[in-house]
């Protein structure tokens, strides 16, 4: 598409577009009785608006019935799990006993590398992308750690090229096939958090097991974003949060994908937790643990109802949308913003840079931009102007800027809002330039 730098243009790409009426199901933050251009939904997704029908309904509950709650009203307790599991499946490409809400993702990540981090003397390394987000470093690190090796020598950080902000595909499989005999386990990003690469990773799993490992993803920037095929692409686990792309409520319930192959493998080593357990025999209170089948096995405790009723009706918006088309609005709400900003840099003489691939399907929602001067300053003008973005510091290796992330939601932005925000970005950069 040929884009242009108008507000008309803007407004007639939104007129064109057939899935508008989900911003409508969300609520838009106000600054002084005005809508802000919200782009940080790949920090903290919109409420819905159902979102306190649904909580409200198990406080009614609750209020009724009480501990019987577990079992009677619209949607007992006890299976309160199961009602997430198709369209949660759906989004990430599994089925449905592949899939759990349960806990946090750093625990879930925990949990899944004692079942499928089992490294010995010889067969013990791990590769992750270097900067991946710092719960997943800690949890790597200690991990390692309780495994009795060092991390310095476990953990293989791949960096990108000298000069390059995002790593190479084929480095990556290249580096895979060199460690092959030593690595444990390949467990990366499905999106990195900082430059918003979208990695390849039917490629990188297939890599993976050649090499003779297990192979998982922290989806947390993924899920919801961009197109997902887990079991498909045979991945053995993954884990992610539900309150970015997925809309669940600051800090809300995680959730887990286990390939089916390992549905029924009751010898895998798991820390196991009384929900777990098979739900037909859960209250004999019996010893020795006999895991549910598929993923519902990794289940620790009963579930957190009133955070997955918000995840419900998050997920029933993304039932109604098709996400080909959620994906291909994507694709050009990123675009323009690309464009907009690339015209802008140009026209300001900015010393800036996005550092997220080029290339549509190496990315999702998110563009990282790169400001070598007064960054912070743009940054609190765009915010003090209505806009909300996300300012992160360099990265925790030191090799990357500091850095403006925005990301353009395809179920609740505006072709429009992304003409303000680069209207505001061009203010801000024409006077910190002019300096």
């Amino acid at each position: 598409m040929q884009y242009e730098y108008s507000e008309s243009f803007a407004k007639q790409l939104d007129k064109d577009d057939e899935i508008s009426h989900f911003r409508n199901k969300f609520h838009i933050p106000k600054i002084d009785g005005k809508e802000v251009n919200y782009f940080t939904g790949n920090s903290l997704g919109l409420q819905p608006k159902t979102v306190r029908e649904l909580v409200n309904e198990e406080l009614d509950s609750w209020a009724e019935h009480g501990v019987e709650g577990h079992f009677e009203g619209k949607r007992p307790w006890f299976h309160y799990h199961k009602f997430t599991k198709g369209m949660m499946a759906k989004l990430v490409g599994g089925l449905a006993s592949e899939v759990v809400v349960m806990n946090s993702l750093t625990v879930n990540l925990h949990l899944m590398m004692v079942s499928f981090y089992r490294p010995t003397k010889t067969r013990f390394k791990i590769i992750t992308e270097g900067g991946a987000f710092p719960s997943d470093q800690y949890a790597l690190e200690t991990q390692v750690r309780f495994h009795g090796f060092k991390p310095e020598d476990a953990i293989i950080e791949l960096q990108p090229r000298e000069g390059e902000n995002t790593l190479c595909t084929e480095d990556i499989l290249d580096e895979i096939k060199k460690h092959g005999d030593s690595i444990a386990l390949v467990m990366m990003g499905g999106v990195q958090y900082f430059t918003g690469q979208l990695f390849d990773m039917k490629a990188i799993t297939r890599a993976g097991h050649e090499a003779g490992a297990k192979v998982g993803f922290d989806l947390a920037h993924a899920i919801g974003n961009a197109p997902l095929e887990l079991h498909e692409w045979d991945v053995d686990f993954a884990v992610w949060c539900t309150y970015k792309y997925l809309n669940s409520g600051p800090g809300s319930t995680g959730g887990a994908f286990v390939n089916q192959r390992y549905a029924q493998d009751l010898a895998l080593p798991r820390f196991a937790g009384w929900w777990g357990y098979n739900e037909q025999q859960r209250f004999l209170m019996q010893k020795g643990f006999v895991p549910m089948l598929g993923a519902d096995g990794w289940q620790l405790s009963n579930v957190n109802v009133l955070p997955s009723a918000a995840i419900l009706a998050s997920l029933e918006i993304f039932h109604k949308v098709d996400f080909k088309k959620l994906r291909r609005k994507s694709l050009l709400l990123t675009g323009y913003a690309e464009f907009l900003i690339n015209s802008i840099i140009e026209k300001t003489g900015a010393k800036a840079q996005i550092i997220t691939p080029t290339k549509p399907d190496a990315r999702g929602c998110q563009l990282s931009l790169a400001l070598e001067e007064h960054g912070r300053e743009v940054f609190d003008y765009l915010s003090k102007h209505g806009v909300m973005v996300d300012w992160r510091e360099p990265n925790m290796t030191a090799t990357q800027p500091a850095i403006i992330r925005m990301a353009p939601i395809p179920l609740y932005n505006t072709f429009n809002d992304v003409y303000q925000f680069a209207v505001k970005l061009e203010e801000a950069l024409s006077e910190k330039h002019g300096e």
